[in-house]
């Protein structure tokens, strides 16, 4: 597998933060630390997966766990809100005040640095012995998740940011044909012009977060690859008249989007491409669920391509479990990222999420026609870190850009001042 920049953009962003982490007091025997003890049976998964098909593939990682751990209880600590932005404030206040979960959802890459900095984290290095994870997970993705020699969390899957869905009678009825894919972002707004003068939404998006997610693939489709990942390791100027091209043609996409838009999360924002009331929407692959979940099929019902200008990229990004230090039940956290990172945890989690395994001795039979295009774009395409799901960015680089993007969208900021805030933001 190809990959460009992943580990390098990690250790810049903030891995020398990570100097003065140890993973807390209880070091990487997966016991807990200080915090830990006879947590009882009960096991407190906090995730944001709260609806969708994100929920559909916890609960399969549930049953999973269930008949591996029959002795133990699942105890569902869902928080709703985009991208987990909710979550993500009520973990960092339970961390805090000392009150952590037994284990909790986070992305991997440079999202979890500011976890490690604060000590948050037990190193699980010596869980990838003991689960037999070395062997089966991919060399460059140990070292995504190695920092300072130490491994924090288990990868549940891995995701792709940079698709577009799109609906094939819609862009029929505007004359575009659904198998050819734009060349690029400029022919793209050629075919979203086409679709808008039908009468139609041309392009669907939801709330702040899905908004960074269409961002940063408009940044890898104008920049490549390379250029994208000089945004995140300082090899890029936010300044340079090649962001700016890209941040024009986000300007111009916006104007294609749903007014509602700031009312709504990725699913009702995937589902009006499935109801035919937008022709196109940019999400991350676990859409795919919502599309075989309503009987909906590739080719006939949907369509799907890389954000035209992104192909040969695969827009990384991957959900994994922690342990984190003082957790209630150190041991129930364990047994849960046992299943995690299982064969059968994995193919049961992936098979409802639309995701694909972090583990390589999946069977890709086993996986559905896009989950199988997925897998071999991962294995074939330029590996680049998504922006708006934690693996190019800490979380408050994230929500410096966030807040000026939801700025310049709801027309708090022009151009100019939003390039300037970009900037800012990444430092």
């Amino acid at each position: 597998m190809r990959r460009i920049g992943v580990v390098a953009t990690a250790a810049a962003i903030g891995l020398a933060l990570t100097a003065c982490s140890g993973g807390g007091d209880g070091g990487g025997d997966g016991d807990g630390g200080d915090g830990g003890g006879d947590g009882g049976t009960d096991v407190e998964v906090f995730t944001w997966w709260a609806a969708g098909s994100e929920l559909t593939g916890l609960e399969a990682l549930e049953a999973v766990f269930a008949e591996q751990h029959p002795d133990l209880t699942f105890v569902n600590g869902a928080v709703a809100g985009g991208a987990g932005s909710a979550a993500k404030d009520l973990l960092q206040t339970r961390l805090q005040a000392g009150d952590p979960p037994d284990t909790f959802q986070a992305h991997a890459g440079a999202e979890l640095t500011d976890y490690i900095a604060a000590g948050q984290l037990e190193d699980v290095s010596d869980l990838y012995t003991e689960f037999g994870l070395t062997d089966v997970f991919p060399q460059d993705l140990i070292d995504l998740l190695t920092v300072d020699g130490s491994i924090y969390s288990v990868p549940s899957n891995i995701h792709r940011s940079n698709v577009v869905w799109a609906n094939p009678t819609v862009l029929e009825s505007a004359g575009i044909d659904p198998t050819a894919v734009p060349a690029d972002i400029d022919a793209w707004i050629a075919d979203l012009e086409a679709v808008q003068a039908t009468g139609v939404t041309a392009l669907s998006v939801a709330t702040t977060w899905t908004q960074v997610n269409l961002l940063e693939t408009v940044l890898m489709a104008d920049l490549g690859a390379d250029g994208y990942v000089g945004l995140w390791n300082g090899d890029t100027d936010w300044a340079s008249a090649d962001v700016t091209t890209a941040l024009e043609h986000f300007e111009t996409l916006m104007s294609f989007t749903n007014t509602d838009r700031d009312g709504l999360d990725w699913p009702e924002a995937t589902q009006m491409v499935i109801d035919g009331t937008a022709a196109y929407n940019v999400m991350g692959d676990w859409a795919v669920a919502a599309f075989e979940e309503q009987g909906v099929e590739r080719g006939a019902g949907f369509v799907d391509f890389p954000v035209p200008g992104s192909e040969g990229q695969f827009g990384f990004l991957a959900d994994s479990f922690t342990l984190p230090v003082g957790a209630p039940n150190p041991d129930g956290a364990t047994a849960w990222l046992e299943t995690v990172g299982s064969l059968e945890g994995q193919v049961a989690f992936n098979q409802a999420k639309g995701s694909i395994p972090a583990r390589t001795d999946a069977d890709p039979a086993d996986f559905s026609e896009y989950q199988q295009s997925a897998i071999e774009s991962y294995a074939n395409d330029a590996i680049v870190p998504s922006l708006a799901h934690g693996a190019a960015a800490p979380i408050a680089v994230l929500n410096a850009i966030s807040d000026a993007t939801s700025k310049f969208t709801t027309g708090g900021s022009d151009l100019a001042t939003y390039q300037e805030e970009l900037a800012a933001a990444v430092g």
